[in-house]
């Protein structure tokens, strides 16, 4: 197998986190080679960060002339998809989703491009995750999910079965969502909630249970 040359989008907190938890993934080690980071921030352009270097801002990947794999780790949905929106015109640059070292998830998972699935997360079975969604460390998907694309669970998110999240969903920290409900897209669902009934879009919804404070 081929090993590919990987940069990580965005060196802030879950950046360094994703660039440790893929240095110690074998299905990584055996795919990618981190050769440093993405980022726009004035001041990291030249710097190191946690042994991996910044090697310029979203106009050094736009550049790129031969092909090279990004993961864009950044935790907020919007925000995620704009870079992507980005940096999707150089048809270089390839997607591909990562996975911590243990990562569980049955062969009955379809995972969608761009990806992060982090440490101590569990899939089980007949779920489909759509592109660029994230699920941090320590979160739950049960059986005949849908979470569409560019969708963020938080650590320790519980999802039960036959739910639907629909594109661009910020699920917050420690929030449980009991089985066969929906929440729509470009919802945000506030750190601790228990989502017991249906979510309309563009809302924030938080408190147990998780009720609409305000519509967006």
């Amino acid at each position: 197998m081929q090993i590919k040359d990987l940069v990580l989008v965005g060196a802030s907190g879950f950046g360094r986190e994703v660039l440790w938890q893929l240095s110690q993934s074998s299905y990584c080690k055996n795919r990618y080679n981190i050769i440093g980071f993405v980022d726009d921030a004035p001041n990291l352009q030249g710097k190191e960060i946690n042994g991996a270097p910044v090697l310029g801002d979203t106009l050094w990947l736009l550049g790129a002339k031969k092909s090279v794999c990004a993961v864009i780790c950044v935790g907020n949905s919007i925000s995620r998809k704009a870079i992507y929106d980005r940096l999707k015109s150089n048809l270089l640059i390839e997607f591909p989703t990562v996975f911590a070292e243990d990562v569980r998830y049955s062969e009955f998972v379809e995972f969608g491009q761009g990806c992060i699935i982090c440490l101590s997360s569990i899939l089980t079975t007949n779920i489909t995750l759509g592109d660029f969604v994230v699920v941090n460390w320590d979160c739950t998907i049960g059986h005949d999910c849908k979470l569409d694309d560019f969708t963020t669970l938080y650590p320790s998110v519980n999802v039960s079965g036959n739910v639907c999240i629909g594109s661009c969903c910020e699920i917050g920290t420690g929030t449980n969502i009991i089985q066969g409900k929906t929440i729509g897209y470009n919802a945000i669902i506030g750190a601790g909630s228990v989502v017991v009934r249906d979510i309309p879009p563009n809302c924030t919804a938080v408190g147990v249970p998780a009720a609409p404070i305000k519509y967006r």
